[in-house]
């Protein structure tokens, strides 16, 4: 049973039935011997009152209405002198002293015996048995049902006071649903039950693991981004050291190896940086900073400072649309803007075209990125997300180094403001077309707590 609430309930109209149940039994037998004492002290009464009544054996008299009783009166020579109309002529009973069953007129009869020693009489008087068992039952379900009739009652009950047991167990889960991605405070112990201490205490003890894990993984990254980028700006200036001093031999071209070994470094280099953005965007424990910016405006500002990459190419580029106002962390959207633009740039061929579109569509801000490159297969939509994934891998038809952490990163960010990203193809016929549908509604409640109003 999933429900502790049901199960409790259940378990208590369960054991409420069964000691109703025991206690009814054992009420049952004792109201039947006391019933049966009472009424053998009521056969015993009636016999001795019959003893005392005159009655002639010339003529035995027969009496009509007794009730459910049947007695007999004999003289010491077992000759009848009275008797009810229902009881037989002969004797009821053989005439000792005591009570007994016996059976006659079609049922079971209780028979007590009696000898009065002052008229020299035997007296017999019978009661049918089930009338005592009918009496008894009578008072046992007069008893018994009213507790029947109750279970409902106690199980609505039951259910309202175990609902409000359960209450401080509602507590904690609504505690820790309303607890933010970043908040690893531990949870309130002061009025916590006794019985969910134990539980408080275990989950206060998980929060300040994570909480030492989230603080060694930002350390990592803050070591990791220092001591990386330090030796490969390093290597950097030592290639361009050794370009430089092998120009002084005057080769006809530089070395081969050399422009190899350049570009790894330029390929390590942009690596590093994406690892370290792909930690960065993280939104389990990304600090975000959500402020007003025009999306159109930081479109224009990257695109700006990425221009020289799609100059050099010549390809065009051109942004479109209009202004674009909602509630973001801007460094991240910073960098998913890089990203997009730069995988537009690698893989749109020279010559090719770029467009850049914000636009406000409902409760939505639309950013979206169209090229001329060789696009996606509508089967790898799902994939290209992937860490590392890369379309085709090294055998990709346009032979772009890349990392394969692009599209990871810019899916971190659109998860971190709560957004979509659509694929499709390009408007241009052909290529990708890249849409991040971002909230801009003012009631919208960002993962920091900050609203957009």
């Amino acid at each position: 049973m999933k429900s502790i609430r049901i199960y409790l309930v259940v378990a208590l109209l369960s054991t409420i039935t069964l000691v109703n149940f025991v206690s009814a039994l054992h009420g049952y037998r004792a109201s039947m011997a006391e019933a049966q004492q009472l009424f053998d002290r009521q056969l015993a009464d009636t016999a001795s009152l019959l003893s005392a009544m005159p009655a002639s054996a010339d003529r035995p008299k027969v009496v009509e209405r007794t009730g459910h009783l049947a007695f007999q009166v004999w003289s010491p020579g077992r000759r009848l002198l009275m008797r009810s109309a229902n009881a037989p002529p002969q004797p009821i009973n053989a005439l000792e002293e005591g009570y007994e069953n016996v059976n006659f007129s079609g049922q079971r009869w209780r028979v007590y015996s009696h000898f009065s020693s002052e008229r020299n009489y035997w007296t017999q008087v019978a009661e049918p048995v089930g009338l005592h068992f009918h009496l008894a039952d009578k008072v046992v379900l007069e008893s018994v049902i009213p507790i029947l009739l109750g279970l409902p009652v106690a199980g609505l009950l039951i259910w309202f006071v175990v609902g409000h047991g359960l209450k401080s167990l509602h507590l904690l889960a609504d505690a820790l649903r309303q607890k933010r991605a970043d908040d690893l405070s531990p949870l309130p112990l002061e009025d916590a039950p006794e019985e969910l201490l134990p539980v408080v205490q275990s989950t206060n003890a998980l929060l300040a693991r994570l909480e030492a894990s989230f603080e060694r993984e930002r350390r990592f990254s803050a070591d990791a981004a220092h001591e990386l980028r330090t030796p490969i700006s390093a290597i950097k200036v030592h290639t361009h050291n050794l370009e430089r001093e092998l120009s002084q031999y005057r080769l006809p071209q530089s070395p081969v190896s050399l422009a190899k070994l350049q570009r790894s470094i330029e390929r390590m280099a942009h690596l590093v940086e994406q690892i370290l953005n792909l930690y960065r965007t993280t939104p389990d424990h990304y600090p975000a900073k959500f402020e007003p910016l025009d999306l159109h405006e930081l479109a224009r500002e990257v695109i700006a400072e990425q221009y020289a990459d799609f100059a050099g190419r010549g390809q065009a580029i051109e942004l479109t649309g209009g202004a674009a106002p909602l509630k973001a962390d801007r460094f991240a959207l910073t960098i998913l803007l890089k990203n997009l633009l730069n995988n537009a740039n690698k893989y749109t061929p020279e010559n090719g075209r770029v467009e850049v579109n914000t636009r406000v569509d409902g409760d939505r801000v639309v950013l979206r990125v169209d090229d001329t490159g060789p696009g996606i297969a509508e089967e790898e939509y799902g994939r290209v997300f992937e860490r590392f994934y890369r379309v085709g891998g090294d055998r990709h038809p346009v032979a772009v180094s890349g990392s394969g952490l692009g599209l990871s990163i810019v899916q971190h960010i659109a998860r971190l403001h709560h957004a979509e990203i659509q694929l499709d193809k390009s408007k241009f016929g052909r290529g990708l077309s890249i849409q991040v549908r971002l909230p801009a509604s003012p009631g919208y409640l960002f993962p920091n707590g900050d609203s957009s109003d």
